[in-house]
């Protein structure tokens, strides 16, 4: 009898233990693969699929800047309207590129502007020409050269261009109670960054771009990064910028070098780290290194 009982006693913990296990990675796989999380001040993050997008919520409306693609958009917006009824007054672009812009659709009809550099514009109006998807696009129809300022509520918004960097039209948007400044495509820490010379980037004007903002911002600014080798750290500090900086300058060192010693491009675009720069990472390095022999042979 007592065996009878430990056996059915014995059956119904195991049955109870692969229920729960059963329960918890059902659990796991419904888990949404997107991160929406706040930083401070009623601006936060959310990263799933391409550059990190930035969000504003207070009781006077709602901010984006950056939009990934279409999907990973339509998330962000039914996280957003969870914890608000208020309008989306700006949508704003660092740049043009698809894992930035490529969501802008999802919010036709619910921004109210979309704001970018005038280059950011005339850049994405030519690519999306040129790929035949302007119908796939929602561009921005509030331009500046070089400032733009806006308020949310009690949030002073400033959109800042210091000139060439990863592209022609990259803006740093900076929102300044939160002393929160999100970056763009102008941050790739510690990764090895897409310099895109069809799009006007300049890799010693990016470095300047860069000198600018360390001046700018102060050692309290908490910054949002484009992209990030640890997927974990797309935020930082100036220490991170100037990481970045230093990566730019070595890169250009090492190239100019490798020119003046007969080496050819072919040769040159072989080097697996940049010296005094080891620490950036992953893959692309040699668009790096074609981009600064392109640029100082030009």
């Amino acid at each position: 009898m007592q065996r009878r009982k430990f056996i059915q006693y014995t059956g119904l913990s195991l049955g109870m233990i692969a229920l729960s296990y059963n329960k918890t990675f059902a659990d796991i796989l419904l888990q949404p693969k997107y991160k929406f999380s706040l930083l401070r001040n009623n601006v936060g993050i959310f990263t799933e699929q391409g550059g990190t997008i930035a969000w504003l919520s207070n009781s006077a409306g709602m901010v984006v800047v950056d939009t990934q693609f279409q999907d990973p958009a339509m998330h962000l917006i039914a996280e957003l309207k969870k914890g608000s009824e208020k309008p989306l007054q700006y949508l704003i672009n660092t740049h043009h590129h698809g894992d930035h812009t490529g969501g802008n659709i999802a919010f036709k009809g619910l921004a109210e502007k979309v704001v970018g550099h005038v280059n950011c514009l005339a850049n994405h109006q030519k690519t999306a020409a040129a790929q035949k998807s302007e119908d796939k696009q929602l561009f921005a129809d509030t331009v500046f050269q070089d400032q733009w300022k806006a308020k949310v509520g009690s949030e002073r918004i400033q959109a800042q261009y210091f000139g060439a960097g990863h592209t022609n039209g990259d803006i740093i948007v900076h929102f300044q109670d939160a002393n929160i400044a999100h970056m763009g495509d102008l941050m790739f820490n510690r990764r090895y960054p897409f310099i895109d010379k069809s799009a006007g980037a300049n890799i010693q004007s990016w470095t300047e771009v860069l000198e600018k903002a360390i001046a700018k911002y102060d050692k309290d600014t908490l910054f949002i990064f484009g992209h990030s080798l640890d997927p974990e750290k797309v935020t930082g500090n100036k220490e991170d910028l100037k990481a970045m900086q230093n990566y730019l300058e070595k890169l250009l060192v090492f190239v100019r070098n490798e020119i003046k010693a007969g080496k050819s491009k072919d040769d040159i675009i072989k080097a697996v780290s940049i010296p005094g720069a080891d620490e950036f990472q992953g893959q692309g390095i040699q668009r790096s290194l074609t981009a600064a022999y392109e640029e100082l042979t030009a």
